[in-house]
């Protein structure tokens, strides 16, 4: 037995956690697997459809990152919440599957309301993802995931000004196959995957895989003792492909998604006197404890996040002697719910919870010619989006902490008036009480959005070096928007306060002198918009956008490509869902950007990088406004400001020798407000905007040929985010917290590992994997919106190590 076998069966009994140092990773398309030995060692092509059209990579003038389905096996991936980390410049927020929040190079949508839409495309098979309660969705035979850099505004059309994602599924083949796979790991992971493939004749194939993915959660209720965090969804996909002749062909596609779990936890960060003392008002940072380390309490009623997801799709390809057309018809249709925690305690007099209540249904439709005449290559189309859209965004409370709130607050006087009404009660010996009643509050929203666009882009190749493109995008958003914000629900309250009104018992306190009516237990404490309450409030606007692009590239040799581009990005206005009557303008960034995309053959190395500069115009973002006048309750509020900055991404592949690949990729970027003020109206401009200046991923890989025993493959991948830089607006916000406990926005590092062993036929594998493999743990996020008002700032954390066994088949 030689060295480097001995080090694999001790790294094989240790479970990834052994000292032999063992170095690999996947190659060019981050999970690209190396050829075998006896091969030549090559690096892979990779193909990309970022132009609308099917190119290498290396010969398209987009800052692209590509991870195929190796790499989401490789860090078992079950949605691309978990991939992010490894892509730098790319941000997903996934502690919500229903309300994620997509970033690229620092350019994001905060809110998930019906009223706004997300400054990154997320597309699936070519089709928009308009809401992000249906953009994240488990990863289900997936054949690779494009994270285009920059705006893409003229190929992928509205709401891409950040840039976009776009996730290509497996279309059905002639070749009968399927496979299996259990995966079971730590906290009661449970993960169980199929597919299979069936060839009709030459003509016709089916293709349909199943999930389902099951984990306890990795965090306890200290008051309880039940899991939180936990995760159940399952999914299906049925996949149809037609051969209409010799020029068309025919896919259809149904995606069933079912999201069934709790939802996220909060982590309280003050430590509390016994029952029914009130939380210490206002919190005190100094004061706080370490998330990490603090118990658990979380006591929401009927806590739930769930997700209904359907999804139709079907696309014609047809091929003319003068190019082709591509058609996609596709119906998206889906339900969400999220109640979550707010408080972090498992205390009536401090309860606080939240709920995400939405109903979507949209429609799509596009019509794309390609074809190539002479020296130009062009693309151009027309597509079609309609929108309907519910919302309720709740409140939920108890009047126990109302009435905490209403003391803490200076326009109640300081005063808890509903625990001293309890009192004089219990001392009248009366047996009402206007305590332990459920206190809800609504937003209700109603959107329709419908928008048209016509695009065509034009590559010209003016000679064998020389290429100039040209792309321009007309688009026309309208939408229709509506608020209610109806009277509050507190049904037992108001039975109790009915018959303590009956009796005079309000009367009496007024005549003793104390302004107490029952009409003060009527008005909305969260949602109080005065005259706007209890009316239907209604907007429609609509935006015209032309969104060009021009790119110039030149091939320095057959194997080094040197490019310029300006791109413009646009993104919707819309309306904010919990302010009425509120709306905003569309948001514009242009980039312009200049790159070198080169391949050392004889080296088998890959080089991409480029640099770009932006300027953000007109940034809309949904804030936390701690500084309401009038009630003192926070509320959510928009506020504008114009970004820039400046970066640059490196991506390079290289591998050595047979087996060994090795990759490096980084984004450095410096941005900055370049006009803007904080929700406290003290001038931001020139500050950061809390985007890192540095994140990278690096990784090796190595495959061991067995001979007739198959092959063993390690894998490693350690990726780095570099600490958030603070603003004014950072603390507010809960991005960035000073604490003697602990810091939000540090820099975070994560390191995941596996051994792979595959048959020599390829029909059996066994692996065993790790994520986050040295237990490197952030605090991730502080809330502060009930801080404001009841004292209980609470934490959101990383998740810990986690490990795993697979096994797989295929057949």
């Amino acid at each position: 037995m030689n060295l480097n076998q001995r080090c694999l069966v001790v790294g094989l009994r240790r479970a990834l956690f052994g000292s032999c140092a063992l170095l690999g990773m996947s190659g060019a398309a981050w999970g690209q697997s190396a050829p075998a030995q006896e091969e030549a060692t090559t690096l892979d092509t990779i193909k990309v459809t970022a132009q609308s059209r099917e190119q290498e990579l290396k010969d398209v003038p987009i800052a692209i990152n590509v991870l195929n389905g190796e790499m989401i096996d490789q860090v078992a991936a079950t949605d691309i919440g978990d991939l992010d980390m490894f892509v730098p410049g790319l941000e997903v927020t996934d502690g919500s599957p229903t309300q994620p929040r997509y970033a690229i190079r620092g350019i994001s949508t905060g809110d998930f309301g019906i009223g706004t839409d997300p400054a990154v495309g997320v597309y699936i098979d070519g089709v928009y993802s308009a809401r992000t309660g249906g953009a994240m969705l488990a990863f289900n035979d997936i054949e690779r995931i494009e994270v285009l850099k920059g705006p893409q505004g003229t190929l992928f059309g509205r709401n891409s000004a950040a840039g976009a994602v776009s996730i290509i599924t497996n279309k059905p083949s002639n070749v009968a196959e399927g496979n299996a796979r259990i995966r079971v790991g730590e906290d009661g992971r449970r993960y169980l995957s199929g597919l299979v493939n069936v060839p009709f004749g030459e003509r016709h194939a089916l293709r349909f895989s199943a999930l389902s993915n099951h984990s306890d959660g990795w965090m306890t209720d200290a008051g309880t003792g039940g899991r939180l965090n936990p995760e159940d969804t399952v999914a299906m996909r049925v996949a149809w492909r037609s051969d209409l002749g010799e020029s068309t062909t025919l896919n259809l596609s149904w995606d069933y998604e079912n999201i069934d779990q709790l939802a996220r936890p909060a982590v309280g960060l003050v430590a509390l006197e016994p029952y029914p003392a009130p939380a210490p008002y206002p919190a005190n940072p100094l004061t706080y404890r370490n998330p990490l380390k603090a118990p658990v309490f979380n006591d929401v009623v009927n806590n739930e996040e769930s997700r209904t997801f359907n999804g139709v799709t079907l696309q014609i390809d047809h091929a003319f002697p003068w190019g082709s057309l591509q058609s996609t018809t596709a119906v998206r249709d889906f339900d969400t719910v999220n109640r979550e925690d707010e408080d972090g305690t498992n205390r009536i007099n401090l309860y606080f919870d939240t709920a995400n209540i939405e109903s979507n249904r949209s429609y799509y439709q596009e019509f794309k010619f390609s074809g190539v005449s002479g020296g130009f290559d062009w693309v151009a189309g027309a597509s079609w989006f309609k929108e309907e859209a519910d919302q309720t965004s709740e409140t939920n409370l108890f009047t126990d902490s109302v009435g905490t709130a209403m003391g803490n607050l200076p326009n109640f006087g300081g005063v808890n008036i509903i625990a001293l009404l309890d009192q004089v009660l219990e001392g009248a010996g009366m047996p009402l009480r206007l305590q332990g009643h459920s206190w809800r509050e609504s937003m209700v929203n109603h959107g329709k959005a419908e928008a048209y666009a016509a695009f065509g882009d034009v590559i010209w190749h003016v000679n064998d070096r020389w290429n100039l493109t040209f792309g321009l995008r007309l688009t026309h958003d309208r939408k229709d928007f509506s608020w209610f914000n109806g009277a509050r629900d507190a049904a037992t309250l108001d039975a109790t306060v009915a018959m303590l009104d009956q009796q005079g018992f309000f009367e009496l306190l007024q005549q003793m002198g104390y302004p107490v009516s029952a009409d003060m237990f009527n008005q909305d404490f969260v949602f109080a918009f005065g005259e706007l309450e209890g009316v239907k409030n209604s907007r429609k606007k609509s935006w015209t956008d032309l969104s060009p692009r021009f790119v110039v590239d030149y091939a320095v040799n057959d194997n080094t490509m040197v490019f310029g581009s300006l791109a413009k990005g646009y993104k919707a206005g819309g309306f904010n869902s919990v302010q009425p009557q509120s709306q905003f303008d569309n948001e514009d960034v242009w980039n312009a950007e200049f790159g070198i995309k080169t391949v050392f053959p004889e080296q088998k190395l890959s080089l991409n990088a480029s640099g770009y500069y932006y300027i953000y115009k007109d940034r809309q973002a949904i804030s936390l406004d701690l500084n309401t006048a009038g009630s003192g309750v926070p509320r959510y509020i928009v506020d504008t400001s114009d970004m820039q900055a400046w970066g640059v991404d490196v991506d390079l592949q290289w591998r050595p020798v047979t087996g060994l690949d090795l990759t490096f990729n980084t984004s450095f970027i410096d941005a900055t407000y370049k006009d803007g003020l904080s929700t406290n109206g003290r001038d931001i401009s020139g500050d950061p905007t809390g985007e890192p200046y540095l994140s990278a991923s690096l990784g090796a890989g190595y495959t061991w040929s067995l001979g007739d025993g198959g092959d063993v493959r390690f894998s490693l991948l350690h990726a780095y985010r570099g600490k958030s830089r603070c603003n004014a607006e950072s603390e507010t916000q809960g991005t960035c917290q000073a604490s003697p406990a602990f810091r939000t926005g540090e820099a975070q590092n994560r390191t995941d590992m596996r051994v792979q062993w595959s048959s020599a036929d390829g029909m059996w594998g066994v692996g065993i994997y790790g994520n986050n493999v040295f237990d490197k743990r952030y605090v991730t996020g502080v809330n502060n919106i009930s801080a404001s008002v009841l004292g209980t700032p609470f934490a959101s954390i990383s998740a810990p190590r986690q490990v795993g066994v697979e096994f797989s088949a295929r057949f």
